[in-house]
């Protein structure tokens, strides 16, 4: 039988069966044949002299099976490049991991060619939401979870234009019709668009519509609808429990929660960091679909070039600058 030797062997099948065959002690076998007493033991211990594969039985990767399932479920939902996914991994989920252990690790998973998945997730055209130019915001609120540190939850205050899904956040301890307001006023002096229409649902916070167990009109005297006013803001409420209306929203908390699932916090401040800082990357780097693959930032610019009249400063990659 024809045996294929590693490039580099020391021994050879003939030595290999004396060494198997022999009573004497390793070291002395050692001598003789001109190897190491390590390489005696290794082959007193088989019962052929075939040479076996070196490739490691265990996986020379950083990141633990959990981790492997977020970054594949990321791949798979976002569709991003290699490294967009790296600079996600990285900022959530192992600091440690290197740009060809995620490659392995999404070749091994099957998602490593992301034109094959951009196949597979090709689905029929339908108009969820009707095309809308930039200034369409929809509004939502969502729970944080209390850090240890904190004697209560806070709420995360989500702004999201239609047109370019760029996204707006600011985090505070109530949700109260006064912080409503505040989030209205920050959004415009940070937006380079000018908001025209705002979605919200019937929560207190943003409205009067509700009254008890009764619907009725919105009186415009609430808090928010008079800033709304003032800034020339049309404010559309969704139909009572029709979470589905305000689905755009809802989405992107949706990613939000895959954030705090996937991470532990050791401190509100950290929380809220980790939530600014991911959303700076969903807006400057993170491409979409819904357009065209673009980042929100991009997909801002490419309005502005193309309606200049309908924002209200140039928009930069640092939001809120003005020159």
């Amino acid at each position: 039988m024809l045996i294929h030797l590693h490039s580099q062997a020391t021994t050879t099948p003939k030595v290999r069966a004396t060494i198997q065959a022999s009573d004497e002690v390793g070291t002395a076998l050692a001598e003789r044949f001109g190897v190491t007493p390590q390489t005696i033991y290794k082959w007193r211990k088989r019962d052929n002299v075939e040479d076996r594969s070196h490739t490691p039985h265990r996986l020379q990767t950083t990141l633990t099976p959990a981790q492997e399932a977020v970054a594949v479920a990321l791949r798979k939902t976002l569709l991003v490049s290699l490294d967009d996914l790296l600079a996600v991994v990285r900022e959530f989920l192992n600091p440690n991991v290197s740009r060809s252990g995620l490659d392995r690790c999404l070749r091994r998973h099957g998602v490593g060619n992301l034109r094959d998945l951009q196949a597979k997730a090709a689905r029929p055209k339908h108009s969820a939401f009707k095309a809308y130019e930039p200034g369409y915001f929809h509004i939502d609120v969502k729970y944080l979870p209390q850090m240890a540190d904190e004697t209560s939850r806070r709420y995360l205050f989500v702004a999201i234009d239609r047109a370019t899904r760029w996204v707006f956040i600011r985090i505070f301890k109530a949700k109260t019709a006064a912080n409503a307001r505040r989030f209205l006023r920050d959004l415009e002096r940070a937006c380079p668009i000018r908001i025209r229409t705002i979605l919200t649902d019937n929560g207190k916070e943003f409205t009067d519509r509700l009254f008890g167990l009764r619907k009725r009109a919105a009186t415009g005297k609430h808090e928010f609808d008079k800033l709304c006013a003032a800034l020339d803001i049309e404010h559309r409420l969704t139909p009572p429990k029709s979470p589905q209306t305000n689905g755009m929203v809802e989405r992107f908390n949706g990613r939000i929660e895959e954030v705090l699932q996937s991470h532990h916090f050791r401190s509100g401040e950290e929380l809220e960091a980790t939530l600014h800082r991911y959303v700076w990357l969903y807006n400057q780097q993170l491409p979409q679909s819904a357009l065209g693959s673009k980042p929100p930032l991009q997909a801002m610019k490419d309005w502005h070039k193309l309606k200049p009249e309908l924002f209200r400063k140039q928009p930069y990659h640092l939001p809120g600058c003005d020159t």
